[in-house]
């Protein structure tokens, strides 16, 4: 897939509707520099950036200096398009990048994040693996004034996080709660009641992300924000009983832990005969584990194969959509976040106001962070090639190969 143009920011997919601007966060290194002759700025930018690549790295098109990368794992497909959209459009602007992959060890990504600094990163870009482990290496960034974006997982406590790059998460569960209602036929894709909707009762099950990701909670209070009035009066049922965020949580994001409490779930509720309706699954590695579970207890595509939802339009999971055992993902382009993340490093190391469009509902328990939270899209069987393929982001051939 090719990187969204950086001078695209304005574009009408990208929503700029009560756009505020931020506060400038000052870097004086680039102030320094900024006083200097032309010669003695490249070779002070050869300097800082000259050995900014790690394997992971590239060595950039232009004079700009070394931002950090930091991604937390190469076994999402999702983290992978994130990382690789992030480098090519900060090399389109002339920077040097150094992205990493921690293999969600966290000790690891604390220490690519110190040798980031240590090469002379101007500044940081971080999807944080746990956002409560981070606040001594960004104390030791602001130590070294480097700025530091948190990209799509909101990093936590600490004062130390100058921007905030996501979608509207709470909105994304919302998202996810309503397509299990379309897919039982209570709803339209927008949440709008059916006119002939089935009375139910419904069985469903809750799944939620991992508890150390600050969105997990986001998804899931936006699921239960629609969920739970249909679970008040009686049409959705939790026949387990476990609908607190605690029991549903899948640390790491792990399939296989959600294949394995389907499982239990299965054992210990349903072997009474009754059947699952619907699986709420806030992401598409969850589903696919979810899936091979019922897939192994009996369960077949076809009229009584439950309603799963999903999120971030991974490839597998769009190819499961059209088989019929994935009902619905949540499409979060990742190369309009990058677009966003880039925009944000380059107009801080420009002494350039950052455009933000949330100063209120992203806490981090020190400090509310300027946020700029982007859209996202319920993709079903039906707007598969609406929303995924007329957008470039997967073509026929990927989707049905």
């Amino acid at each position: 897939m090719d990187a969204v143009d950086s001078d695209c920011h304005q574009d009408n997919d990208v929503p700029m509707n009560d756009t505020v601007k931020g506060n400038t966060v000052k870097n004086t290194k680039k102030v320094l520099l900024a006083t200097i002759a032309v010669g003695s700025m490249l070779a002070l930018a050869a300097c800082s950036g000259g050995s900014g690549s790690g394997s992971d790295g590239g060595d950039g098109g232009g004079d700009g200096g070394l931002i950090g990368v930091a991604m937390p794992t190469k076994s999402s497909e999702r983290w992978i398009q994130d990382g690789n959209a992030v480098k090519e459009q900060l090399e389109e602007q002339g920077f040097k990048v150094d992205l990493q992959y921690a293999e969600d060890d966290i000790p690891t990504q604390v220490s690519q994040i110190e040798n980031m600094i240590t090469k002379g990163a101007e500044a940081l870009i971080i999807a944080s693996i746990d956002g409560t482990t981070l606040s001594q290496v960004l104390q030791d960034a602001a130590d070294a004034d480097i700025p530091v974006i948190a990209y799509d997982r909101l990093i936590r406590d600490s004062e130390n996080v100058d921007y905030y790059a996501s979608f509207d998460n709470f909105v994304v569960g919302q998202q996810q709660a309503t397509s299990l209602l379309n897919g039982l036929g209570l709803t339209d894709l927008e949440g709008a009641p059916a006119a002939d909707a089935p009375a139910g009762p419904f069985n469903i099950e809750l799944f939620a992300g991992s508890p150390d990701d600050n969105n997990a909670t986001f998804f899931w209070n936006g699921a239960m924000d629609v969920l739970q009035p249909l679970i008040d009066d009686g049409t959705l049922v939790v026949k387990s009983g476990q609908t607190d965020f605690e029991q549903a949580a899948i640390l790491r994001w792990d399939g296989e832990v959600a294949q394995e409490r389907m499982e239990n779930i299965l054992t210990s509720t349903y072997s009474d005969g009754s059947k699952v309706n619907a699986v709420l699954s806030p992401y598409d590695g969850l589903s696919r584990g979810i899936i091979s579970a019922l897939t192994d207890a009996g369960y077949s595509v076809g009229a009584e194969w439950p309603i799963i939802s999903g999120q971030d339009a991974e490839i597998d999971s769009v190819k499961a959509i059209n088989s019929g055992e994935q009902f619905a993902t949540i499409f979060k382009d990742t190369r309009k976040l990058a677009e966003v993340a880039v925009d944000m490093a380059s107009s801080i190391l420009n002494g350039e106001e950052v455009e933000v469009n949330n100063t209120t509902d992203y806490d981090n328990g020190k400090k509310v962070v300027p946020s700029y939270l982007l859209e996202s899209q319920i993709v079903v069987k039906d707007n598969i090639t609406e929303v995924l393929v007329d957008s470039g982001y997967w073509t026929e051939e990927e989707i049905n190969g």
